[in-house]
């Protein structure tokens, strides 16, 4: 795969991408560990592969055999979602690194099955903040947060493109 994503965020413009890059990622909760002694949040997360779209990423033209999106039960489709060229997702790791604390809302550490759905990534004064669907947050505390992002084997092929509501805000 010569498309695989590997980033290290230096700023918080980079920080923008890869939350954009990582949105609707889908997040077991055992896939997540804070590691105290090493100061380090992993996880791995299962990312659509965004860079597949022309409405992300310029004008490239959808696979022919490939549906533009799952169709309502009224057989109409949303004028506002662009095609793929192809729906795909991919295994991706992320570390942070310089983490003295975690706190979360909505996570149930012993729930280690539940997926939790990754809305957007944003930087606040001493801390980065994962929001998740369904009101659930992980909120990563520390004064010098790094961050790497690195795709994890080949992408697979996926019948899906995340969509959100109309006027569904995070």
């Amino acid at each position: 795969m010569s498309d695989r994503l590997k980033v290290r965020v230096v700023d918080d413009e980079d920080l923008q991408v890869v939350s954009a890059v990582l949105q609707d990622a889908l997040i077991q909760i055992s896939d997540m560990k804070y590691l105290a002694g090493e100061r380090r949040f992993v996880l791995v997360a299962n990312r659509f592969c965004w860079e597949n779209c022309s409405d992300i990423f310029g004008d490239m033209p959808a696979a022919p055999d490939m549906p533009m999106k799952p169709v309502p039960s009224n057989g109409e489709t949303d004028p506002t979602i662009e095609p793929c060229r192809i729906y795909e997702r991919v295994l991706c790791g992320l570390c942070f690194e310089g983490i003295a604390q975690v706190r979360t809302r909505g996570v149930d550490q012993r729930a280690r099955g539940r997926i939790l759905e990754l809305l957007h990534i944003e930087r606040e004064p001493g801390a980065v903040l994962l929001i998740f669907a369904g009101d659930t947050a992980i909120r990563l505390e520390g004064p010098d947060i790094t961050c790497r992002v690195e795709d994890m084997g080949e992408p697979w092929p996926t019948t899906w493109r995340p969509q959100h509501p109309l006027g569904e805000t995070a």
